[in-house]
Formats: C-alpha cells, structure tokens, sequence
C-alpha cells in the first residue's frame, strides 16, 4: 500500500509534534503500544482504575490529542483508553484495512483484551465515530454507551468542498491552512481546539496522505438493531458530511438515541464535552 507520510522525515515532525501535545495531557497518564492482528495500537489511559471504561476514537487525518480539551472532566468519572487509530497520524501501525470489512472490530476486539476491558463505552468523532459505530454492529455485547460526533455512515458524504479543498492545498501553508477551514466548516474558535492542535493539522496537512476510500453507509436493519443508548452530536452546517440526514436516520431508527443538531456548527464538533460526560454518567455526575 502507499505510505501514509510523504517523507520520512515528515512522519519523524508530525510524531514529535504529536509527542509534545501528549506531555500536555491535562490528567496523569500512562501508555502502552498493545499488539493486535492488525498492527501495533497505541493507547493511553487516564483515569481511575476502578472507573467504567470509555475508549475514545478520534477521526481521520490526526490522532489521540483530539481529546486534550475532554480528559480533565472525563477522566473524574471514567478510566479513559484514547487509542490512536490504525493508518492515521498518530502512533498506531500505518496499515489501512479495508473498511467494511471485520478487520476493525477484529483490531478492537484485540485492543480491549489487551486493556483486559470486556465491555465499554465508546466515543468516536467523524471516522472514529464510524469505527466505533461499525464495532457496535458487529459485537454488540462489548458496547455500553455509545457517542457519535459529527459521525460518518449514516448520512451521505459530501464532495465540493473536499475537491476545492485538493486545489488550495497547492498553495503552501496558506492554503493549507484556508483548506482546512473549507473542509471543517463554521465553527466558534479560531483553531480546532486551540492554536496548538491547529499547528499539529498544519504539520499533518504538510506531510501526511489521508485515506480517500468512501466510509460504507450503515442499512436501516443496522441502526435498528442498536440496543445501546446512543448520543449524536452533529454540526448542520458539515461540508464534509450531511448530518441532517444524520439526524433524521438516527432519530427515526435507533430505538434508545439523543441527537443535538448544533445549528451554526460544521465538522468540528463544539459544546459536546459536559452533554458527552452527562451521557456517560447516566446524569449522575459524582
């Protein structure tokens, strides 16, 4: 398969990057790079020992620093396993397998037994809301709780801003930078999460091949059989995907879901961490 840095001397920036952004992480923590059949995984956890597991999936082009702004509250109540995605740019094996196929609740069924965690909560955003929507399908006894933001497979993919976004990236760091804020849409802060997770996507933009394979759309029969309860929170104005089609699916066929539609809001997911930690607590915060 084609390597997912263009450089190895980009792969070498965008983990040093990373690295730095990980000595950030606002609670303590530790790591592990677990082995599964699919690749090395890296995770890390936080979070009480004792407390319900939550595994968190960031979406595609980055990694696990996508959670720097939601492990300080969620990690009060939850052991916290950010595990980085296989073939994104963090620090997870650069393999790609095919999507729609078993291959990812194989890599996940590895991961959990590797963290000796049986069942959990899960937390995806964009591809990692897919991925962790996928393992829902396909092993729904391992599956508590499940957050989807901004989530890919149930609404239809969107292509002009993506095709426009490919033209502006050959105009260096400003259009790279004008890509990114094509591609993610209106949102309330200047940088996704802060200028310091806006400079790692400049570095990702610079040096890293993003996946381009279409994400399956999940059938009606699919969501249907959801019995976790399930909480969407979607940007309407996503130029990569359409959440009100989102919305409207999940709404109508998963039996035991919340949706929240944020109106002025695209790809970047905003206002989720204190509805995503009620969630997770049921409404009992502690």
């Amino acid at each position: 398969m084609t390597a997912i840095y263009r450089s190895d001397d980009a792969r070498q920036a965008i983990e040093a990057g990373y690295r730095t952004l990980l000595d950030r992480w606002p609670v303590p923590s530790a790591s592990a790079t677990l082995p599964t059949r699919h690749g090395d995984t890296f995770v890390l956890v936080s979070g009480p020992d004792d407390a319900p597991p939550v595994v968190l999936l960031h979406g595609a082009g980055f990694n696990s620093a996508a959670w720097l702004a939601d492990a300080a509250l969620w990690a009060r109540t939850h052991r916290l396993y950010a595990v980085d995605l296989l073939g994104e740019a963090g620090l997870s094996a650069p393999v790609r397998p095919p999507l729609g196929s078993g291959a990812y609740a194989e890599w996940l069924d590895d991961v959990l037994d590797g963290l000796g965690v049986e069942r959990a909560a899960f937390v995806g955003t964009s591809l990692g809301g897919w991925l962790a929507l996928d393992y829902t399908v396909r092993r729904p006894e391992r599956v508590s709780r499940l957050v989807l933001l901004v989530p890919g497979g149930i609404g239809r993919q969107k292509y002009a801003a993506v095709l426009a976004s490919v033209f502006l990236m050959s105009f260096g760091d400003r259009g790279r930078r004008a890509s990114a804020g094509l591609m993610l849409g209106p949102r309330g802060s200047a940088e996704p999460g802060g200028p310091a997770l806006g400079e790692q996507l400049l570095l990702i933009q610079r040096g890293f091949r993003y996946r381009r394979d279409p994400l399956p759309i999940f059938t009606d029969d699919q969501l249907r059989a959801i019995a976790a309860p399930v909480l969407v929170v979607a940007g309407a104005k996503d130029r990569m995907l359409d959440q009100r089609g989102t919305a409207r699916r999940v709404r109508a066929l998963v039996a035991d879901a919340t949706v929240t539609l944020v109106p002025d809001a695209g790809h970047v997911p905003e206002r989720y961490s204190q509805p995503v930690h009620a969630f997770l607590t049921n409404g009992d915060p502690r």
